[in-house]
């Protein structure tokens, strides 16, 4: 009868511990063979399964262990993890939940079942989690900072930003720095964030994603020359880079200089690479190039807003039929409403949004498109103002109207809006005499719009102050001048919606009043 040697065990670990992953894997199955029921030599194969990324077979190792011994609580966990991996986060929260059950103070399961909340976008279970591995190990900085992530996300950016910080107290890493850059920004503290981004860039100096964002950022403050420094710095240090390629290239594309953008396009391959690339063609006039591109782009997507602007001009300026079905009509979906509660003399709402304008403490983003006047950078709807998030409130409120209103309309448009969605961005704009926004739409959007606030009175033409809508504009090339435009002269309290691939632009006005609005994107929460 063979018996089994600690001293193969041992020779097993060796194996593993020194990265020989297959000959570990071969080892222990051969014992396997005459050791069945031995749990090391089931646990050294499916570390071993693991690490040589062969999920499936790791899985059905760790299910051999449990079937001897189920009460295995490190077990129940590797599985989670495995199965994680595999994809299946709903088997892995399962089987994290079994070891928490098996040993409560598993402090890992619980920060890995986080995780796993977190990619299923259960933020609140997610926290909850990771709260519990942090009360079981205060020093654990990964929970932490995975706390400051999700509280990021839901738009708690003070709480974000005392995870981040809390986190690098235990100990001082480059992504902690990153993250609280990130939370910064998203609060609109452009400078804070820059400060945070270069402490991440001491840590590692050669991190193309740090300095892409450090350019970036310097970009929205206005300083054009050290933002194109650090944006190709980024793309030097590593020129496949996503995300450095895909921000140098929006870099160049603001700055018209649509040719040199349309190669970082291609190199990105990130997130609307494509549609940008298309609008780079298009500007150029590389119309045959253009229209072959489009086609494919066409067969890949089929809810991308700038992609639809693109097609509608193209269609309209060549007399072609829009083969785009996202919203080929675009002006139709122009909807005017009105936020009663800005009208009612005895609501405060209005008083209180024009004192947090004036008073909070909200960085400026510089806006090329906008004359005599300052935007405000971050997401007003995701601070914790209440005027702010009463006002988005009031906003959810009627684009529920708005989908009601057109919901049995033939678009993507709106056979593809969901039920559930979320404000990308907002942000307020002031003008004083003279000001305007030139025209544009808003790429990363799906539905726009405006909410008035104060709006000139006095004016020397009727159309002062006003927003015209187009499916022409931003100096797209034409072939004649027949399209499309709407005008509306809101008041204050009302709101005017519209497709995000609707051209929009404010008309200039000659008083000495203040134009004030809050302007919004909403975005389906599933994209």
């Amino acid at each position: 009868m063979k018996v089994f040697k600690s001293s193969d065990a041992n020779d097993l670990i060796q194996l593993h511990q020194s990265n020989q992953f297959a000959l570990a894997e071969k080892k222990a199955k051969a014992l396997l063979e005459d050791f069945p029921k031995e749990l090391i030599l089931h646990n050294v194969l499916g570390v071993s399964l693991e690490a040589q990324k062969k999920f499936k077979e790791a899985a059905d190792s760790y299910r051999n262990i449990l079937k001897i011994q189920p009460q295995f609580a490190e077990m129940q966990f590797n599985l989670g993890s495995v199965l994680y991996q595999m994809g299946d986060s709903e088997g892995a929260i399962l089987n994290y939940q079994k070891a928490i059950q098996i040993k409560p103070d598993l402090v890992v399961a619980y920060f890995n079942l986080g995780i796993a909340y977190q990619s299923q976008s259960q933020f609140d279970k997610a926290l909850g989690a990771y709260k519990k591995a942090i009360e079981l190990e205060p020093g654990f900085y990964e929970a932490h900072g995975s706390l400051g992530a999700v509280y990021l996300v839901q738009g708690e950016f003070d709480e974000a930003i005392k995870s981040f910080k809390q986190s690098l107290k235990i100990q001082d890493h480059a992504r902690g720095h990153f993250n609280l850059g990130n939370a910064y920004r998203n609060q609109g503290h452009l400078e804070e964030a820059i400060q945070s981004y270069r402490k991440a860039l001491e840590k590692n100096p050669q991190d193309a994603e740090v300095c892409s964002v450090i350019g970036d950022a310097l970009w929205h403050q206005g300083e054009i020359v050290e933002a194109n420094r650090w944006l190709r710095e980024a793309v030097s240090i590593n020129p496949e880079n996503p995300i450095a390629n895909y921000n140098l290239a929006t870099f160049l594309h603001d700055n018209k200089k649509f040719q040199d953008a349309y190669e970082f396009y291609k190199v990105s391959q990130l997130n609307d690479w494509q549609e940008r690339a298309l609008y780079c063609l298009y500007k150029t006039k590389q119309f045959d190039i253009f229209e072959k591109e489009l086609s494919v782009a066409i067969g890949k997507k089929n809810t991308s807003p700038l992609l639809a602007t693109l097609s509608t001009h193209y269609a309209k300026n060549f007399h072609k039929k829009d083969r785009y079905n996202f919203c080929p009509d675009p002006l139709h979906f122009v909807f005017h409403g009105q936020v009663d509660a800005l009208k009612d003399p005895k609501d405060n709402l209005l008083q209180s949004l024009l004192s947090d304008i004036t008073k909070a403490d909200i960085s400026e983003r510089m806006q090329s498109r906008l004359v005599n006047g300052i935007q405000s950078s971050g997401n007003l709807f995701k601070r914790k103002d209440p005027s702010f998030k009463r006002l988005s409130q009031e906003i959810t409120l009627l684009i529920k109207k708005y989908y009601d209103h057109y919901k049995h309309e033939d678009s993507m448009f709106i056979k593809a809006f969901p039920k559930t969605i979320e404000f990308s961005s907002s942000w307020f704009v002031k003008m004083q005499t003279g000001g305007h926004l030139s025209s544009h739409i808003h790429e990363e959007g799906w539905i726009s719009g405006a909410v008035y606030l104060s709006i000139p009175q006095q004016k020397k033409h009727p159309d002062e102050g006003g927003i015209e809508l187009s499916v022409d504009g931003d100096d797209y090339p034409r072939m004649h001048d027949d399209f499309e435009k709407k005008l509306y002269l809101p008041q204050v309290g009302d709101v005017v919606f519209f497709p995000s691939s609707v051209f929009h632009r404010t008309i200039p006005f000659s008083s000495n009043e203040e134009r004030i609005c809050i302007a919004f994107d909403l975005k389906p929460a599933n994209f």
